[in-house]
């Protein structure tokens, strides 16, 4: 499956929710999450845009926990970022990061964030507040087949394409990093 995405950082959280419902935006998830990313030793998927991880999600909306096993691809980062993406839902976390170690896979980083999603036609947007250790400003992912309906819906939310970015979350934080160096 491809994944069409683009990101807007640094946003006013209360502002984006009060947005989305006045577009008649559906709440799809209220979750919390633990992102398990693996790689090799020699960090060669991350090199090459991509990753494996197995994430644990604690849905608010359904009172349930569900993992799923995902394995990502960078395709391109022109315009939009596009991702080669193969997921699916385990019932067995502990088996999964079996199968990742057999595989030669190490845990490279593990990353909490807080999603709430919302559906814009088929568009979804997604609020993340990720551990301020690891991100320390909220962001807006937005997710969809249809490069029209991404355009659509960073125009109804206030902003215009130069406000985003298909930058990944890594490099985002690097750039800043770098700002604040000069």
């Amino acid at each position: 499956m491809k994944e069409i995405e683009l990101r807007i950082i640094d946003i006013d959280v209360k502002e984006i929710r009060e947005k989305l419902l006045s577009l008649n935006c559906l709440k799809v998830k209220q979750e919390d999450q633990i992102n398990n990313i693996y790689d090799f030793s020699d960090k060669r998927l991350l090199i090459g845009k991509g990753y494996a991880r197995i994430r644990t999600v604690k849905d608010n909306l359904k009172n349930s926990t569900i993992h799923y096993i995902t394995t990502k691809k960078l395709i391109s980062q022109e315009k939009y970022k596009i991702m080669n993406e193969h997921e699916s839902e385990i019932k067995d976390e502990i088996a999964a990061k079996g199968i990742f170690e057999a595989l030669g896979l190490k845990l490279i980083q593990s990353i909490k964030k807080y999603r709430e999603s919302y559906k814009y036609k088929n568009t979804l947007i997604e609020i993340d507040i990720n551990e301020k250790d690891f991100c320390p400003f909220p962001y807006i992912e937005i997710e969809s087949a249809s490069e029209a309906e991404i355009e659509e819906v960073v125009r109804l939310l206030g902003y215009s394409l130069a406000d985003t970015t298909s930058k990944s979350i890594y490099e985002i934080l690097e750039s800043k990093k770098s700002m604040e160096k000069i």
